[in-house]
Protein backbone atom coordinates (compact mmCIF):
# COMPACT_ATOMS: atom_id res chain seq x y z
CA UNK A 1 0.00 0.00 0.00
CA UNK A 2 2.94 2.31 0.56
CA UNK A 3 4.44 1.81 -2.90
CA UNK A 4 0.70 2.53 -4.48
CA UNK A 5 0.02 5.20 -2.28
CA UNK A 6 3.42 7.07 -3.43
CA UNK A 7 3.00 6.37 -7.14
CA UNK A 8 -0.18 7.02 -7.60
CA UNK A 9 -0.02 10.47 -5.00
CA UNK A 10 -2.87 12.67 -4.48
CA UNK A 11 -5.23 9.56 -6.15
CA UNK A 12 -8.35 7.69 -4.36
CA UNK A 13 -5.68 4.80 -3.34
CA UNK A 14 -3.41 7.65 -2.12
CA UNK A 15 -5.92 9.24 0.64
CA UNK A 16 -7.20 5.06 1.50
CA UNK A 17 -3.67 4.23 2.04
CA UNK A 18 -3.21 7.67 4.37
CA UNK A 19 -6.20 6.93 6.03
CA UNK A 20 -5.78 3.48 6.94
CA UNK A 21 -2.24 4.63 8.38
CA UNK A 22 -3.28 7.34 9.91
CA UNK A 23 -5.78 5.30 11.95
CA UNK A 24 -3.48 2.35 12.65
CA UNK A 25 -0.96 4.51 14.32
CA UNK A 26 -2.88 6.67 16.29
CA UNK A 27 -4.62 3.80 17.62
CA UNK A 28 -3.20 1.84 21.33
CA UNK A 29 -2.72 -1.63 21.10
CA UNK A 30 -4.71 -2.73 24.07
CA UNK A 31 -7.55 -0.62 22.93
CA UNK A 32 -7.74 -2.38 19.72
CA UNK A 33 -7.25 -5.36 21.30
CA UNK A 34 -10.28 -4.76 23.11
CA UNK A 35 -11.89 -3.65 20.17
CA UNK A 36 -11.33 -6.62 18.69
CA UNK A 37 -12.34 -8.51 20.90
CA UNK A 38 -15.61 -6.98 21.55
CA UNK A 39 -16.65 -6.89 18.07
CA UNK A 40 -15.31 -10.43 16.67
CA UNK A 41 -15.58 -12.32 20.24
CA UNK A 42 -18.48 -10.45 22.32
CA UNK A 43 -20.83 -9.73 19.18
CA UNK A 44 -20.04 -11.58 16.06
CA UNK A 45 -18.66 -14.77 18.07
CA UNK A 46 -16.65 -15.76 15.18
CA UNK A 47 -13.58 -15.59 17.16
CA UNK A 48 -11.85 -16.79 21.01
CA UNK A 49 -11.87 -14.38 23.03
CA UNK A 50 -8.74 -16.19 24.90
CA UNK A 51 -6.11 -18.77 25.15
CA UNK A 52 -3.80 -20.07 22.50
CA UNK A 53 -4.81 -23.14 21.95
CA UNK A 54 -5.05 -23.26 18.22
CA UNK A 55 -4.81 -20.90 14.75
CA UNK A 56 -8.21 -18.79 15.52
CA UNK A 57 -6.86 -18.66 18.90
CA UNK A 58 -3.74 -16.93 16.93
CA UNK A 59 -5.79 -14.07 14.60
CA UNK A 60 -6.67 -11.58 16.77
CA UNK A 61 -3.30 -11.29 18.79
CA UNK A 62 -1.26 -11.01 15.46
CA UNK A 63 -3.57 -8.99 14.44
CA UNK A 64 -3.31 -6.65 16.88
CA UNK A 65 0.33 -6.38 17.11
CA UNK A 66 0.97 -6.44 13.80
CA UNK A 67 -2.30 -3.26 12.85
CA UNK A 68 0.21 -0.47 14.18
CA UNK A 69 3.69 -1.70 12.69
CA UNK A 70 1.95 -2.08 9.32
CA UNK A 71 0.77 1.26 9.49
CA UNK A 72 3.98 2.57 10.35
CA UNK A 73 5.97 0.77 7.68
CA UNK A 74 3.32 2.10 5.00
CA UNK A 75 3.76 5.76 6.44
CA UNK A 76 8.02 5.08 5.69
CA UNK A 77 7.50 3.59 2.64
CA UNK A 78 4.98 6.16 0.84
CA UNK A 79 7.77 9.24 1.86
CA UNK A 80 10.76 6.89 1.45
CA UNK A 81 9.08 6.18 -2.64
CA UNK A 82 8.28 10.21 -3.05
CA UNK A 83 11.46 10.90 -2.40
CA UNK A 84 13.16 8.76 -4.68
CA UNK A 85 10.98 8.51 -7.37
CA UNK A 86 11.41 12.16 -7.80
CA UNK A 87 15.13 11.76 -8.20
CA UNK A 88 17.46 12.00 -11.22
CA UNK A 89 17.97 8.57 -11.94
CA UNK A 90 14.71 7.24 -12.19
CA UNK A 91 14.18 10.29 -14.79
CA UNK A 92 17.03 8.91 -16.67
CA UNK A 93 15.81 5.09 -16.18
CA UNK A 94 12.36 6.13 -18.24
CA UNK A 95 14.24 8.28 -20.77
CA UNK A 96 16.43 5.18 -21.29
CA UNK A 97 13.06 3.52 -22.29
CA UNK A 98 13.56 1.08 -18.71
CA UNK A 99 9.34 -0.01 -18.11
CA UNK A 100 7.86 1.68 -15.66
CA UNK A 101 7.66 -1.43 -13.67
CA UNK A 102 11.08 -2.36 -13.43
CA UNK A 103 11.40 1.41 -13.02
CA UNK A 104 9.38 1.51 -9.45
CA UNK A 105 10.35 -2.22 -8.16
CA UNK A 106 14.00 -2.32 -9.05
CA UNK A 107 15.59 1.15 -9.79
CA UNK A 108 12.85 2.64 -7.03
CA UNK A 109 12.14 0.52 -4.62
CA UNK A 110 15.70 -0.54 -3.86
CA UNK A 111 16.75 2.60 -3.33
CA UNK A 112 13.93 3.36 -1.03
CA UNK A 113 14.26 0.28 1.20
CA UNK A 114 16.99 1.46 3.79
CA UNK A 115 15.00 3.45 5.79
CA UNK A 116 11.82 0.77 5.44
CA UNK A 117 14.83 -1.50 6.74
CA UNK A 118 15.09 0.81 9.68
CA UNK A 119 11.54 0.96 10.93
CA UNK A 120 10.83 -2.48 9.94
CA UNK A 121 13.63 -2.87 12.82
CA UNK A 122 12.87 -0.81 15.24
CA UNK A 123 9.09 -1.50 15.30
CA UNK A 124 10.05 -5.11 15.81
CA UNK A 125 11.70 -3.98 18.76
CA UNK A 126 8.47 -2.18 19.96
CA UNK A 127 5.89 -5.15 18.87
CA UNK A 128 8.37 -6.98 21.58
CA UNK A 129 7.65 -4.57 24.09
CA UNK A 130 3.66 -4.34 22.81
CA UNK A 131 3.48 -8.03 23.25
CA UNK A 132 3.93 -8.39 26.94
CA UNK A 133 0.44 -6.25 27.01
CA UNK A 134 -1.30 -7.99 24.38
CA UNK A 135 -0.07 -11.71 25.53
CA UNK A 136 -1.94 -10.31 29.24
CA UNK A 137 -5.30 -9.34 27.08
CA UNK A 138 -5.89 -12.55 24.81
CA UNK A 139 -4.27 -14.80 28.09
CA UNK A 140 -1.55 -15.57 25.73
CA UNK A 141 0.91 -18.10 27.52
CA UNK A 142 4.06 -16.04 26.25
CA UNK A 143 6.90 -14.45 27.49
CA UNK A 144 5.07 -10.72 28.09
CA UNK A 145 2.41 -13.15 30.15
CA UNK A 146 5.04 -14.46 31.82
CA UNK A 147 6.43 -11.14 32.78
CA UNK A 148 3.87 -9.69 34.04
CA UNK A 149 2.50 -13.08 36.22
CA UNK A 150 6.93 -12.51 37.21
CA UNK A 151 6.68 -8.61 38.29
CA UNK A 152 2.95 -9.56 40.14
CA UNK A 153 4.52 -12.40 41.99
CA UNK A 154 8.06 -10.03 42.28
CA UNK A 155 9.93 -13.16 40.86
CA UNK A 156 13.14 -10.41 39.56
CA UNK A 157 14.88 -13.55 38.03
CA UNK A 158 11.91 -14.52 35.95
CA UNK A 159 11.95 -10.44 35.12
CA UNK A 160 15.55 -10.13 34.33
CA UNK A 161 16.03 -13.18 32.05
CA UNK A 162 12.55 -12.32 30.23
CA UNK A 163 14.50 -8.72 29.28
CA UNK A 164 17.58 -9.80 28.54
CA UNK A 165 16.07 -12.40 26.50
CA UNK A 166 14.01 -9.16 24.39
CA UNK A 167 17.29 -7.01 24.83
CA UNK A 168 19.60 -9.73 22.78
CA UNK A 169 16.35 -10.53 20.30
CA UNK A 170 16.08 -6.73 19.32
CA UNK A 171 20.06 -6.19 19.39
CA UNK A 172 19.97 -9.37 16.89
CA UNK A 173 17.11 -8.16 14.52
CA UNK A 174 19.19 -4.69 14.62
CA UNK A 175 22.15 -6.80 13.66
CA UNK A 176 20.26 -8.65 10.69
CA UNK A 177 19.07 -4.86 9.82
CA UNK A 178 22.33 -3.70 9.10
CA UNK A 179 23.48 -6.62 7.19
CA UNK A 180 20.64 -6.14 4.72
CA UNK A 181 21.39 -2.94 3.94
CA UNK A 182 24.47 -4.39 1.77
CA UNK A 183 21.87 -6.44 0.12
CA UNK A 184 19.50 -4.28 -0.73
CA UNK A 185 21.84 -1.59 -1.64
CA UNK A 186 24.70 -1.95 -4.24
CA UNK A 187 26.11 1.38 -2.96
CA UNK A 188 26.73 0.35 0.31
CA UNK A 189 28.36 -3.08 -1.04
CA UNK A 190 31.03 -0.69 -3.32
CA UNK A 191 32.04 1.58 -0.24
CA UNK A 192 32.91 -1.63 1.58
CA UNK A 193 34.59 -3.35 -1.43
CA UNK A 194 36.27 0.15 -1.88
CA UNK A 195 37.13 0.39 2.07
CA UNK A 196 38.79 -3.55 1.70
CA UNK A 197 40.86 -2.41 -1.19
CA UNK A 198 42.43 0.56 0.13
CA UNK A 199 43.07 -1.80 3.42
CA UNK A 200 44.56 -4.64 1.75
CA UNK A 201 46.97 -1.92 -0.50
CA UNK A 202 47.92 -0.77 2.80
CA UNK A 203 48.87 -4.05 3.94
CA UNK A 204 51.31 -4.53 1.19
CA UNK A 205 53.05 -1.58 1.15
CA UNK A 206 53.81 -2.72 4.85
Amino acid sequence: MGILSAVYQDTVIDTLARLVSLLGVSMPNFWQAMIFILIFAVNLKILPASGFYGPSYWIMPAFTIGVHTSCSILRTTRSSMLETIRQDYIRTARAKGASEKRVIWIHALRNALIPVLTIVGLRFGAGLGGAVVIESIFSVPGLGKLMVDAIKQRDYPVVQGGVLLIAVSFSMINLLVDMLYAYVDPRIRSQYNTYKKKKAGKEEKV
